[in-house]
Formats: C-alpha cells, structure tokens, sequence
C-alpha cells in the first residue's frame, strides 16, 4: 500500500515503522494544513491515510479525506459527538472510515472481559468505576477507551443509566446511577485502564497497561490493510 500519515507526532513516526516493516510505502507525511494541499494531487493517488493528529483537527481531516475519496484510518479520539454526521456522510457518499477508540489488539480484548463484568457485577451486586492514565500530552478527557468502557458497562448493567468525569461530580447531586470514570494525567504513561468491581466481600480488577506506542500502531497498520477495496464505516470488532 501507498500510505499517507496525517498527523507526523511520535504517533506518526510509530505508524511509520510499522508500516515499513510489514512492506508498505510511506509516500507523504502530513503535518500541517500547508503539506496537505502542496501534495493533494499525490495523496489522491495514495491508497490510505493513516491519522493521527488532534481532536480539534481530526473531522477536518476526515473531511478532506472524504473530498479526495481517500480510505482513512482515524487513530484520533475526542470526536465522537459528531460520529452520527460523520457516518452518515460517510454511508451516503460511499467512503470509508475504519476508527477506533483504541487499535491495542489486548485492550480490544478487554472491551470484551468488560461487557462480562459489567453482567457480572449487576447479577452479584458489585459497584463499578473506571480509571485511566495518559501522559500529560492527551489533550482529551476522559481518553476515548475509558468514554468506550464505559457505554459498554451502561449497556450490558441496568445499575448504571450515565457516566461522569470525576473531576466535574457535585456529591450532593450524585446518585447510585453513575459510572465514576477518573481520569490522571502524568509523565510519560503510555495507557493504563482499570476498571473496578466492588463489593462488601472483594475487589476484583481489569487492568489493561500499554508499555509502548507499538501495539497502537500496528492496530492501525492492520486495519489500514483491512479496509482496502472495501466501502463503508468500521471498527476493531469488524476486523477481528
């Protein structure tokens, strides 16, 4: 495949080489509005963009993408209140679009061990919370992975019908209702999601921990290579 990577931050640079290494082409990396209409006419002939850039700029670049009739990969998160518009252009125009809260192959398999916990905790009445912890750069809050744990968890237990940011809960008008998701910001942390089922008798915890930009990356890449010649909006569950 000819790739384009939109959006060339440490993430970009970790697409790069996996990408390389599984015999891909990275013809253009595009940081900046200017890079993307110096070499519209070759990104046109390329046959995927891979992005990852910032929740401010991301529907802008699927946009873009949707103009030139590009496949994009969407690594981004922050952007989902607008996923309904975007899907829907996305159906109606024959694009596509393979996004993702997060490309990690085991944090996908932890969505699935937090839709059974979720069962669990309502059926043996257990209380649930979410934590997650990025690096300081992440400029949304909560990540994309802990708002998708959870829409799962309200989903799949009738104890829970919202969820809220720590940080903006007001005691006296919380109730048994909300999902508690806190969210940290320090150092270098590549990814730690916890999620946390509590009774009067035990604790138990599902814990996800990303070491490396790798496993994102290579998501990414294989989802890429998943959605060539193919019409339409996906998702890590259609790829696995």
């Amino acid at each position: 495949m000819k790739i384009v990577i939109l959006g060339y931050g440490k993430m970009g640079h970790e697409v790069e080489q996996i990408a390389l290494q599984r015999g891909h082409v990275v013809t253009y990396r595009i940081d900046s509005e200017e890079d993307w209409y110096a070499n519209i006419d070759g990104i046109a002939e390329c046959d995927v963009v891979i992005e990852f850039s910032t929740p401010a700029t991301a529907i802008t670049n699927i946009e873009k993408c949707f103009e030139q009739r590009i496949p994009i990969v969407v690594g981004t998160t922050g952007w989902y209140n607008h996923l309904d518009d975007i899907r829907k252009r996305c159906e109606d125009e024959c694009q596509t679009l393979f996004y993702a809260p997060n490309f990690s192959i085991g944090m996908n398999f932890v969505f699935k061990l937090n839709k059974e916990m979720a069962k669990f905790a309502q059926q043996y009445d257990y209380q649930l919370d979410i934590t997650e912890t990025h690096h300081i750069h992440k400029l949304d809050k909560p990540s994309g992975t802990a708002v998708k744990l959870a829409e799962d968890i309200i989903q799949n237990n009738e104890n829970y019908d919202y969820w809220m940011l720590e940080d903006n809960i007001d005691c006296p008008s919380c109730n048994d209702n909300m999902l508690r998701i806190n969210s940290i910001r320090e150092g270098e942390v590549f990814g730690i999601h916890e999620i946390k089922a509590l009774s009067d008798c035990d604790e138990i915890t599902l814990r996800h921990e990303a070491f490396s930009r790798k496993g994102f990356a290579t998501g990414a890449v294989i989802a890429a290579e998943f959605i060539q010649n193919k019409k339409g909006i996906y998702s890590m569950k259609d790829l696995l």
